[in-house]
């Protein structure tokens, strides 16, 4: 079972980021897991609160982090960040 992901415009501007600092492969490696199936750990992810709240966050490293939205009805994972901040 696959699921469609889908991504934000500021998600795209962050993949480019991705690519220039050489984190593409841990990147794509999480949106592979992502893909197949998005409540599989490892790798382990957070459910944040606030204004995110619903959305899942997960390490790419130490510092950055790939936030995502689990559309279980359209069987969509929507990836709203792919660095460092939360917004």
């Amino acid at each position: 079972m696959n699921w469609k992901l889908v991504y934000t415009h500021q998600a795209r501007r962050d993949a480019k980021k991705l690519t220039r600092s050489g984190l593409k492969p841990q990147a794509q490696k999480l949106l592979e897991i992502l893909a197949e199936n998005p409540y599989r750990t490892p790798p382990p992810y957070e459910k944040l609160v606030g204004d995110l709240a619903g959305a899942c966050s997960r390490r790419i490293n130490i510092q950055h982090r790939l936030v995502d939205q689990i559309l279980d009805d359209l069987k969509t994972v929507k990836v709203i960040r792919m660095w460092t901040h939360y917004e």
